[in-house]
């Protein structure tokens, strides 16, 4: 059944809380045509555009999973209603600091500000926590559909490792001292914050930005089910993909190639390299990664064997011919 039709036994706190990020959305793009103001670097209002645009992906995937599970219901709807409500006080933080005109993370700068960063991140990690448990539902989940289920559990685990890469932005840039400095952490590694930075996403251009494997990371929560639908839409014209496990296959390839990629994502950025200048080290890993992936992917589109036809009609099977030879 297309996914439109089943939107009413969603998880109806995400899909709420979805509904309020499209309007934030909405009004974070309008601050960005009317508000000049410019803070560390960039646009005030592009954090809570990118940050809402985001979590609109995220909740509504995650709305969408949780009614697919059989077992375990109430947990995962609690699950999921925590990761609503901490997800709209970390939204209520970021947009309340925009309009005060001051940082939302890293900012240490007065005791309202250093409580209020305090507070989201105690956010962040009930949300983590409580998107582990949706993982763990998923896992033990028995979907009817293989390949379905491992494209969700795969997702859940990627996007739980692509979140976890934002409490290393928390640890203090060389030069910060806790207690002391106004500002503790940083999104960038090897340069400052605010620098020169990519149009739209912000990320740096002159050293390594941790923000790019905490997005790909966690948008594996979409991509990875996207691409199973991608394979069932392909299905009618290849006769290949018809067969469950070779989509399973596929599913499993996609998901060990985009783990790879993360992590070499985040080794990247933590050697302080900008995304569009890979040395050569990041470029023999990369070509390492596509030749494995094109290798698994041929394996994965392998039709198996199919099993010997039995006989017509239950009928004995033909014997085998009789060798031709000398008597004895």
């Amino acid at each position: 059944m297309p996914l439109w039709r089943t939107w009413h036994t969603w998880h109806r706190p995400l899909v709420l809380f979805t509904a309020t990020m499209v309007a934030l959305t909405a009004a974070s793009a309008a601050g960005l045509a009317l508000d000049d103001r410019v803070l560390a670097g960039a646009r005030i209002w592009s954090k809570p555009f990118k940050f809402s645009v985001s979590f609109v992906a995220y909740s509504l995937s995650l709305a969408w999973m949780l009614s697919l599970l059989e077992r375990g219901r109430r947990v995962g709807w609690w699950a999921g209603t925590v990761v609503a409500g901490t997800g709209a006080v970390e939204m209520l933080i970021i947009t309340g600091q925009v309009v005060r005109g001051k940082r939302s993370h890293f900012n240490h700068q007065t005791p309202f500000d250093e409580a209020l960063f305090n507070a989201m991140a105690v956010t962040v990690v009930i949300l983590w926590l409580a998107t582990l448990v949706i993982a763990i539902l998923l896992l033990r989940a028995r979907g009817a559909d293989r390949a379905s289920a491992w494209a969700m559990r795969c997702g859940v685990a990627l996007a739980l490792a692509g979140a976890a890469v934002g409490f290393l932005m928390t640890q203090p840039a060389p030069g910060q001292v806790r207690g002391e400095s106004p500002v503790v952490g940083a999104h960038s590694v090897g340069v400052p914050d605010g620098g020169p930075a990519m149009p739209l996403t912000g990320w740096s251009t002159t050293g390594g930005d941790l923000r790019i494997p905490h997005f790909f990371g966690m948008h594996a929560l979409q991509l990875l089910p996207l691409l199973l639908m991608a394979l069932a839409a392909l299905a009618p014209r290849h006769a290949r993909l018809t067969d469950g496990r070779v989509r399973l296959r596929l599913v499993l390839v996609a998901s060990g190639a985009y783990a790879a990629l993360f992590a070499l994502l985040t080794w990247q950025a933590l050697r302080g390299q900008p995304l569009h200048r890979p040395d050569g080290a990041t470029l023999t890993a990369a070509a390492l990664i596509a030749c494995a992936t094109a290798a698994a992917t041929y394996w994965a589109v392998r039709l198996p064997r199919a099993p010997a036809a039995p006989p017509p009609h239950g009928g004995p099977s033909t014997p085998p011919p009789k060798e031709v030879g000398t008597a004895a």
